[in-house]
Formats: C-alpha cells, structure tokens, sequence
C-alpha cells in the first residue's frame, strides 16, 4: 500500500475559482485536489485531501494526520497568520510539514507577512499558484526517499 499524505485546506479555499480570481486564479480548490491526487500517484504516494473553514476542525484534521500521514501539506489561509491552536497541533505532527500559499504573502498586507505554519514547515511555497502544490508534493517525496 503506497504512503498516505493529507493536503489540508483551510477557510475560503473552498471559494477558489470564483473569490478573488486576480489574486488567487480560477482554478477550483477540486482541480487542485484532482491534480494533487495524480500527482502524488507518480511519486507511490496516496494522498488524502481535506478542507474546513472552521479553526477546531482544522486542528482535528492535523490531529487525525499525526496518527496516519506520512507527510503533510497545509495551505492554513488566514489562519496561518493568526492561529497558534494549528501551531500547536502541527508541532505535535512528526511527520514533515510542507506549507502552501497560493499568492505571494510578502507581496501583499503586512499582516501576512508573518505564518505560524512556517516556523515548524520543513518548507514553505507561495506565490506560484496551484502549481505550488505540485512544488509541494515533489519536495515532500524527496523527503520521503531520502529517509
């Protein structure tokens, strides 16, 4: 049985395609969960894809993950700039942690220019879209061969 990965999703990125397309594009939060299952497939890896608007659910989502994943990717929304509740459930995941944003934070609100996710994310991805998950999936495979 390949490897499990959970790509976790957080609030409005069940919008995708229609909420704020010059910033975040039109690609649909299932077009991005469609090529992530593919893309994991290429590299043996089976990937489980989750999305929840709501803080606590994420937190039981990272929660579920520790117990099964192989590896994570998270793309937290706004609550990577505010939540220490998923901080906290993502230190507690051994597992590596890939983080992805769609638009560039560094180019936008200073607000976002600080991520709770990155300080326990082996890496970080933003700016480049939905192919920043596929950027995500490769690094988090390398990690995997290499352990």
């Amino acid at each position: 049985m390949a490897q499990a990965i959970t790509i976790i999703n957080g609030p409005n990125l069940n919008l995708l395609g229609t909420r704020e397309p010059e910033i975040y594009g039109t690609t649909t939060l299932a077009d991005i969960e469609a090529m992530c299952v593919a893309r994991a497939k290429t590299h043996g890896l089976s990937a489980q894809c989750f999305q929840s608007n709501d803080e606590g659910e994420l937190v039981n989502l990272i929660q579920q993950a520790r117990e099964s994943a192989a590896g994570v990717i998270i793309n937290a929304g706004a609550y990577s700039h505010t939540s220490v509740a998923i901080l906290d459930a993502l230190q507690s995941v051994a597992a590596p942690i890939m983080e992805v944003h769609l638009s560039n934070i560094f180019a936008r609100e200073e607000f976002r220019h600080h991520s709770y996710v990155s300080g326990v994310a082996a890496g970080v991805i933003c700016g480049l879209g939905a192919q920043g998950y596929e950027m995500a999936i490769d690094a988090l495979a390398t990690r995997l061969n290499s352990l």
